[in-house]
């Protein structure tokens, strides 16, 4: 069974107003491929421009995060109900950056993940090794404890983002056998949690320096479903190759 792509641009710390009003009126003006499910998540400042460029349109707006809790005094927090009331769709959550510079753990990120779909909201749930740990053999170890956390969640809302710690923004990439390892284990380990059936159509998507010169061969592993797209998302012209290069993608909005 091949699940329907989706290609997420995970723009970080980075972009204006002017910026995502350029990028999006760009991407709306093309005639997107029917084919890939194409979200795009800038910073927390620039989501009401985002969405009022992409009503209408193909392009689905999500964010990096949201808190756990719907209310309350968490200076400096922005809650999933805030999302939704702005028109967010989707929400990545458990990012390695949470995770290494923010003291995200599996615990936190599995609240925020229960409180966005409470609140309506797709997860990207994101999951990974370091370089260290895929060294010492400990990558399906770190795999396994970091998913137990998804039996809790609606499979029908979620989807999982694999990104090998040490290939993001360091210019390296796991080879589409590394990848398709990976995604392969990490379905049959969702299976045993979420069921056969939810793990078959789940889609799991990799993360960790793609481009358009790697992105068709790692899409086109039977199991890699996707793409969370970081630094390579913020060239418009780049991100649209990459969409391309899913399966269906087809040609059209790099035209």
């Amino acid at each position: 069974m091949r699940r329907r792509s989706l290609i997420v641009a995970n723009w970080k710390m980075h972009g204006t107003v002017a910026s995502v009003q350029s990028y999006l009126e760009t991407m709306v003006a093309r005639a997107m491929p029917t084919g890939p499910e194409v979200v795009i998540c800038p910073p927390f400042t620039l989501l009401p421009a985002a969405v009022l460029i992409a009503t209408g349109s193909e392009v689905v707006i999500g964010a990096q995060n949201c808190h756990w809790e719907d209310k309350g005094a968490f200076t400096g927090e922005v809650a999933p109900t805030m999302l939704v009331d702005l028109g967010v769709r989707w929400v990545i959550v458990g990012h390695s950056e949470r995770r290494q510079y923010f003291g995200e753990s599996d615990q936190t990120a599995a609240a925020r993940s229960q409180a966005a779909q409470r609140a309506g909201l797709d997860v990207i749930f994101c999951l990974g090794e370091t370089l260290e740990q895929r060294e010492t053999g400990e990558t399906m170890t770190v795999l396994e404890r970091q998913s137990a956390v998804l039996a809790g969640l609606d499979p029908a809302r979620l989807a999982v983002a694999y990104e090998p710690v040490w290939a993001i923004g360091t210019g390296r990439t796991a080879t589409t056998v590394q990848a398709q390892e990976a995604h392969a284990a990490l379905r049959r380990r969702l299976a045993g949690l979420l069921g056969t059936e939810a793990a078959a159509a789940l889609r799991i998507l990799y993360g960790g320096s793609v481009k358009p010169d790697n992105a068709a061969a790692l899409l086109a592993q039977p199991d890699v479903d996707g793409a969370l797209v970081g630094g390579a998302s913020l060239d418009v012209e780049g991100f649209c190759a990459i969409i391309h290069a899913a399966p269906g993608g087809g040609r059209g909005a790099g035209e």
